[in-house]
């Protein structure tokens, strides 16, 4: 299993309609950027991602699972896209600033490629996160 981070304004997707979108969850759209687009290709069925809203908060709040495959975007086919279901919310949000803090997150995209919509994130960084964010 591989690990991401997807991000979102929650202006324009939060975590709650997340959560409403059910376990066949929702169709992530909007990626435009080249790397981002390679990280959705890159995704399988059952990988889990960390749900972060951007904005004013900048937090990780919760985690999603990739329920299907890269495919077509279905508004711009020339894209890409997956779908992503909510798993759990963190019991406690993890903030960039937190992260940046973290010595042993340095390396972490979020913290080197704040811009970057969809990213990877490594097996320790995940279990170091989830702990910060009580799990």
């Amino acid at each position: 299993m591989a690990y991401w981070l997807f991000k979102t304004e929650p202006g324009e997707w939060s975590w709650d309609d997340q959560v409403q979108a059910g376990a066949k969850g929702s169709e992530w759209t909007g990626v435009r950027n080249p790397v981002a687009r390679n990280n959705l290709q890159a995704m399988k069925k059952g990988d889990r991602g960390f749900f972060y809203h951007t904005g004013d908060e900048k937090q990780v709040i919760g985690i999603v699972e990739v329920v299907r495959e890269a495919r077509p975007e279905s508004g711009d086919p020339a894209w890409t896209s997956v779908d992503i279901a909510a798993v759990a919310p963190l019991k406690q949000p993890v903030t960039l600033a937190a992260v940046k803090a973290e010595p042993k997150l340095a390396a972490m995209a979020l913290a080197r490629q704040p811009r970057l919509s969809v990213q990877p994130v490594s097996d320790a960084e995940w279990k170091l996160v989830s702990r910060m964010g009580g799990l």
